[in-house]
């Protein structure tokens, strides 16, 4: 198994940047799908040893408009049934709860800028969130929000949003907020914002923050590599006793009675 990272873009500005940063090393092997390109995405989970989704300004139920929100609940749900560790951003997060069989819909108020979001007490025993503050500063762009699947796990909540992370099964997590925009690229999409007084806020506020948001995305970032590495140890040894199995099943082993040194003559 290859330790690759399979990362979802849906249009060429937002890309995984600290996502990147954090996880790029010797180890890792990325391999990037672009959507808005046309590119496909893969069937096999077998050689993926983790699947990032990020952002991008489509809704997840304009399935008309982008018929590859359809294959991406597919993969998201590949991805759950074969316990690959799964992260979702912003949109990526909305296609994990409408995979996942519950609503998809507008907030009453638009989040665009620097929020505050509380962690909740089921974040403080889970990997993902490990030695974060229970107040994380987060960087939001998005109109959409979602409700918490049956079974999942709301992990942070803020206002006026109030779901902003969820887990659901052993490793796929959804966070609301953009955990990997780096101040380039929070400077890039404040050049589209027609609210420059808005933008001027915000980019005065990305100096204020830059720090602390850098040291909290870089221990989140760690963590979700972590949880990387667990499940690729697990699925290793799962793979060593399927292989052993068939290995088994294709040798013959002869019995003690068939062998010459104890047939009966």
């Amino acid at each position: 198994m290859k330790n690759k990272i399979l990362i979802v873009k849906h249009v060429g500005h937002e890309g995984p940047g600290l996502i990147g940063d954090a996880l790029r090393s010797d180890e890792w092997e990325f391999e990037t799908v672009e959507l808005e390109n046309g590119d496909a995405l893969p069937e096999d989970l077998r050689e993926i040893a983790a699947v990032i989704v990020l952002g991008g300004p489509m809704n997840v139920y304009e399935v008309d408009k982008f018929p590859f929100l359809n294959d991406e609940e597919k993969l998201i749900r590949k991805t759950l049934v074969e316990e690959v560790p799964f992260l979702g951003i912003c949109l990526g997060a909305q296609l994990l709860a409408k995979t996942c069989g519950v609503s998809v819909y507008k907030t009453p108020e638009k989040e665009i800028g620097w929020y505050r979001v509380k962690t909740t007490r089921a974040a403080k025993g889970d990997m993902l969130f490990r030695h974060l503050p229970e107040h994380m500063a987060v960087f939001q762009w998005h109109e959409d929000t979602f409700e918490i699947p049956d079974g999942g796990m709301l992990l942070a909540t803020g206002k006026p949003c109030k779901n902003q992370a969820f887990k659901i099964g052993s490793n796929a997590y959804g966070l609301q907020f953009h955990i990997e925009v780096t101040p380039d690229m929070v400077q890039r999409w404040m050049e589209g914002e027609k609210d420059k007084n808005a933008a001027q806020k915000t980019l005065g506020d990305t100096v204020k923050i830059e720090k602390t948001f850098l040291k909290q995305a870089g221990l989140l970032l760690d963590n979700f590599k972590q949880i990387i590495e667990s499940s690729l140890r697990i699925r290793n040894v799962i793979n060593i006793f399927i292989e052993d199995g068939k290995r088994h099943q294709r040798k013959k082993h002869p019995l003690w009675w068939d062998s010459k040194k104890h047939a009966f003559t």
